[in-house]
């Protein structure tokens, strides 16, 4: 998101956006760790491999949005931050 998006929008706005940005990012974090740890049992512990391999690819690839939406987050908390001042 663009900076001056954040300026166009109210600080409640802004604080629900980050609300909502936080609730998505834990979400995206749980899941992912429980598909990485699902991923990585299976494959320690059962035979068919490659099943569990691209199951790892994806959650790898998912957890390339995490960066971003912590980045979003930053953003939106400096903005806010500089709204009290």
């Amino acid at each position: 998101m663009k900076e001056s998006v954040f300026k166009n929008k109210s600080t409640k706005e802004l604080s629900d956006t980050l609300k909502m940005l936080k609730i998505v990012f834990i979400t995206l974090t749980v899941v992912i760790a429980l598909l990485l740890a699902i991923t990585i049992y299976g494959l320690f512990f059962k035979d068919n491999n490659a099943t569990f391999i691209a199951l790892f690819a994806v959650g790898v690839s998912c957890a390339a949005i995490l960066p971003v939406q912590f980045i979003s987050m930053k953003k939106i908390k400096n903005e806010l931050t500089s709204r009290e001042k």
